[in-house]
């Protein structure tokens, strides 16, 4: 029995992205190469990008994969939101390694998420971040315009931290 909060599940990697939800993508190269893929990947599916990037994660693996679950928070003490989520999909391919979490109960959000880093053919590593989402608690709903806003900058900061993260590798 699935404890997703909405019925979309899979849109981030089937298309197309559902109506009645506030659409992000963002997409940025990280590197070049087989290596700097490899490593991307690897941080991306082993919570690595969000830790970095300043998130708490609680995941029930390791590594991304369908079924895990993941608690993601953000803040300090009183003010500390976690934003529960279950990874819906998870691709490990020659070209292509990434996941999606999806929300569950208790999330600030309902909707999809999802993280993917390629190698396109002229050896750029590209990352990108397709989400669709919209407000399930109160205070998502007060913060309004603010949360795609705050959602554009994560993806930017996280495609920041994953080129510094290949970079030093």
């Amino acid at each position: 029995m699935s404890t997703l909060t909405y019925p979309e599940v899979g849109a981030t990697r089937l298309g197309p992205l559902p109506g009645g939800y506030h659409h992000l993508h963002h997409r940025a190269p990280v590197g070049s190469g087989r290596a700097a893929f490899e490593a991307a990947g690897t941080t991306v599916t082993e919570w690595r990008m969000h830790r970095a990037a300043g998130a708490g994660v609680n995941a029930s693996a390791a590594r991304a994969a369908a079924g895990v679950l993941v608690d993601v928070s953000a803040g300090v003490g009183r003010f500390r939101v976690i934003a529960p989520c279950e990874v819906v999909w998870a691709v490990y391919e020659s070209h292509r390694i990434g996941f999606a979490y999806g929300t569950r109960a208790r999330h600030p959000e309902r909707g999809e998420e999802s993280f993917v880093v390629e190698l396109a053919d002229d050896g750029t590593v590209w990352f990108t971040v397709t989400a669709f989402s919209r407000p399930a608690r109160w205070y998502a709903r007060l913060a309004g315009p603010l949360v795609p806003l705050a959602q554009r900058w994560y993806a930017r900061r996280l495609g920041n931290v994953l080129r510094r993260s290949v970079s030093a590798a």
